[in-house]
């Protein structure tokens, strides 16, 4: 009978069907028929003694036949990779093919590899296998498995890349002398699972894989593998508990005997370096902190150079360039200043108001201080204007239900690469203005407490984007002057004043003369640096005469970084994204000759010498690195 789909049995039998043991070259054929005589018919001619074997015509010699299956260019060799196991069956198939019966294989088979076969069930028939003692069900579809339909002579079990949920249904009864559990890559969690790798259910066992699952509790997993005997190897790299800065040295310290930790082994410096750590785990907080830091932007292409000069009436434009990142967003952080902060940072914001007199100084200095400083809170960002917050390595706050509305009209005309994915929040580095090599000087430490989405996170890489921000400025229209004026206050008071000062001038210019001379050379100073404020103050005035519109957003490349490393026990990542050839020869002739004539002006002369950087966009050092 036949064992159902999907179960362990049905694939190892459909895994010896295509072996292909009783077809050619294999088995019992034309080929070698005559070898296979009934033993009667062959009787009288084994008593005549011959030199060698005589092959009736037609057939295939042994070693002919053999040549066939182990020659890597014949079509009936087997692919590459194949066992060992597989190797022998073949040849025995060819030497004595009346072996190859279902009693052998019970009795032949000690490690079974089932790997990707959709295998769903481990069916009783896999106790058929008497002297079975390895046993590799990977990358298959298991959720659960009963121990009695093990073979108690196993010694290794792999599970890796099922979908297995809890160790709960192995602890019935598992084989008492497995050395080697392997449960990577599975869906294991919630703090329970510390419950089922104690010494009641794994007296013997050497070898422990938990990697990458969903493993937070290190404090009551390490007390619970403290209980197995013999446990010299563990791995548990890829779990969110391994992501806390102090994993490493307290799992060595409260596991005396283990000699290696994810795939590294344990030397004795660690185990003295870390000594007594494991009595202050109740005083160790499960938090990881990451730090990303981003280096240089070079290659990107100066669009003024494109622009026309602009007339009196404007349009006066800037240009600034920053660098996006999203960042898992941790909804359990207290007091975290970007918590809950959805991503839009990036968008344009409708600040078509005159700037200057709607908005103080003060508050202008203090938005900027903010916005370089780091992340802003939401009561702070919600008193300011959002045409004030251009780009600081913090979030905006949410928006009201009117800009939210304004917002859904502009999401079709921004680009997708400039919001987040779920669950994620965009962070963005200073606005900063052209130049061959922009320094963006950046460096945030993300600190998380919900590890289950920041592993998640990690596994699936962060987008680092370079964007060009253009902003178009406009003079503010002068008064028509058929508006009235509004009157002066006090007018006849200052008329009567005045003929006061006339009486009274003559008898102050006899005065005047006298200290005249000695006042030149204090008074020449202080309107000289009366001088210097009137200009800075007229240099805010015409800012604050300029109506900007909203920003014009253009993402100059995009690309995904790989953050896995950091889950497999690499102290950082550190990559140079490159976004391609953005910038032309003609475009660096424009640059050059304006660079060229700038350095010619007498005001340009002690700028530095013009230098001719790399033709492709870069963001150097984007690095993003576990605190250790």
């Amino acid at each position: 009978m036949e064992a159902p789909a999907g179960t362990v049995s049905a694939a190892v039998r459909e895994h010896l069907r295509q072996l292909c043991l009783r077809e050619f070259p294999c088995g019992i054929g034309s080929w070698n028929k005559s070898r296979f005589l009934p033993q009667t018919s062959r009787a009288w001619r084994e008593l005549v003694p011959r030199e060698e074997e005589a092959v009736s015509p037609g057939e295939e010699t042994v070693e002919d036949l053999l040549g066939l299956v182990r020659s890597p260019h014949s079509p009936w060799a087997l692919p590459e990779g194949s066992s060992a196991e597989d190797r022998f069956l073949r040849e025995l198939a060819i030497q004595n093919p009346l072996v190859l019966k279902d009693s052998f294989f019970y009795t032949y088979f000690k490690s079974l590899r089932v790997v990707d076969k959709q295998v769903s069930l481990v069916d009783k028939d896999l106790l058929k296998f008497v002297k079975l003692e390895e046993l590799i069900l990977s990358a298959n579809l298991i959720k659960e498995i009963d121990p009695a339909n093990l073979p108690p002579t196993l010694k290794v079990l792999e599970l890796y890349g099922n979908k297995m949920s809890s160790m709960e249904c192995l602890c019935a009864g598992p084989p008492p002398g497995l050395q080697h559990l392997g449960l990577g890559h599975n869906k294991l969690l919630g703090p329970l699972e510390s419950l089922y790798v104690t010494s009641d259910h794994w007296p013997n066992l050497v070898s422990l894989d938990l990697s990458f699952n969903d493993l937070t509790d290190l404090q009551s997993m390490v007390a619970s593998l403290r209980t197995l005997p013999c446990l010299r190897l563990l791995v548990l790299q890829g779990n969110p508990l391994a992501l806390v800065p102090y994993y490493r040295g307290f799992t060595i310290d409260s596991l005396s005997r283990l000699c290696v930790l994810d795939d590294i082994t344990v030397a004795s410096s660690e185990k003295h370096q870390f000594r007594g750590l494991r009595h202050s785990g109740d005083l160790l907080t499960q938090e990881a902190q990451l730090v990303v830091t981003i280096g240089n932007v070079r290659g990107v292409l100066d669009t003024s150079v494109l622009d026309p000069e602009p007339g009196p009436q404007g349009p006066f434009i800037t240009y600034s360039y920053y660098v996006t990142y999203d960042f898992v967003e941790d909804e359990e952080a207290e007091g975290n200043g970007y918590g809950g902060v959805l991503a839009e940072i990036v968008k344009p914001s409708p600040s078509t108001e005159q700037l200057g007199e709607d908005v103080p100084e003060e508050v202008v200095e203090e938005a900027e201080d903010s916005v370089e400083s780091g992340p802003v809170s939401q009561s702070q960002l919600g008193e300011m204007e959002e045409s004030l917050v251009s780009g600081g390595s913090a979030p905006l706050p949410r928006t009201s239900v009117d800009s939210a509305e304004e917002l859904a009209k502009l999401r079709p005309h921004l680009d997708p690469r400039l919001c987040p994915s779920p669950g994620t929040v965009l962070f963005s580095t200073v606005r900063k203005p052209w130049a061959d090599v922009i320094p963006c000087n950046y460096e945030m430490q993300h600190t998380l407490s919900d590890l289950v989405p920041l592993k998640a996170f990690l596994m699936s890489g962060t987008t680092v984007t370079i964007v060009e921000e253009k902003i178009l400025s406009w003079p503010v229209v002068p008064p028509s002057p058929d508006s009235p004026m509004p009157a002066k206050k006090g007018k006849g008071e200052k008329d009567k004043k005045g003929e006061k000062d006339k009486k009274g001038k003559k008898e102050k210019e006899e005065k005047d003369k006298k200290g005249k001379d000695g006042k030149d050379k204090a008074g020449k100073g202080e309107k000289d640096a009366a001088k210097e404020q009137k200009e800075g103050k007229k240099k805010k005035e015409l800012l604050k005469d300029l109506r900007q519109d909203p920003p014009i957003l253009r993402v100059l490349g995009s690309g995904r970084v790989a953050l896995e490393p950091l889950l497999a026990g690499e102290p950082f990542v550190s990559t140079v994204c490159d976004f391609g050839v953005i910038r032309t020869l003609e475009t660096d002739k424009l640059t050059f000759f304006r660079m060229l004539w700038r350095l010619r002006s007498p005001r340009r002369s002690c700028q530095q010498p013009l230098k001719r950087e790399n033709l492709w966009c870069q963001c150097t050092k984007a690095t993003t690195t576990q605190t250790p």
